[in-house]
């Protein structure tokens, strides 16, 4: 681990002292755009750490039918059923990413991949792989900074991602991305992984 025990209590101790400047009250720019692009309302949607969820949010009004969020504590998903009563609640999954069993059209990345420990990086990309259809799509956010050992944010490099990713996804593109809020600006990376259509063994 990174020097600090990233599990339940201290992301559930961070949300109810209002500890998480990571969040930015909106729609993450970039995946707010994304998803307007979208155009198929069935699409099986799953949003990894989502915390507050704005994203859920903005897709949720936009009318996609399956979107889901998972987090390991509730307690942000209580903002957004605030801010959205009708949000399916059993679309509002409380436990750990890398158990979670289930197959999606698009996964959205926004702040989760930089929260956990880097030593979990390798696992991430193999249990996306795995919660794709094939065909199915990884897209979002990761930052390009020096990575950070005392994070989270942990941060990265295009060069570590290219490693990371390409042996599960090996079309995955990364590129600068243009509309980031201005604390972040030059700091983001628009990543798009598609999962193979044909096994990769």
């Amino acid at each position: 681990m990174a020097g600090k025990d990233l599990g339940t209590r201290y992301w559930n101790d961070r949300y109810l002292a209002s500890d998480h400047p990571w969040d930015i009250g909106a729609p993450s720019p970039p995946l707010a755009t994304y998803l307007d692009g979208l155009i198929d309302p069935d699409l099986r949607i799953l949003i990894p750490g989502a915390g507050r969820a704005w994203e859920a949010e903005h897709a949720h009004r936009l009318g996609f039918r399956h979107v889901f969020v998972i987090d390991l504590t509730g307690t942000p998903f209580e903002d957004l059923l605030s801010r959205v009563p009708d949000f399916p609640k059993e679309h509002l999954l409380v436990g750990d990413f890398f158990t979670h069993e289930g197959q999606y059209d698009r996964i959205l990345e926004q702040t989760f991949f930089c929260a956990l420990d880097p030593s979990l990086r390798d696992r991430y990309v193999q249990r996306m792989h795995q919660l794709l259809v094939p065909g199915g799509i990884l897209t979002g956010v990761l930052f390009d900074q020096v990575p950070n050992p005392i994070g989270p944010p942990f941060g990265g490099t295009i060069e570590e991602y290219v490693s990371r990713f390409r042996p599960y996804f090996p079309g995955v593109t990364f590129e600068r991305c243009h509309n980031s809020i201005g604390p972040r600006a030059g700091r983001e990376l628009w990543m798009k992984a598609t999962r193979p259509m044909a096994s990769l063994g």
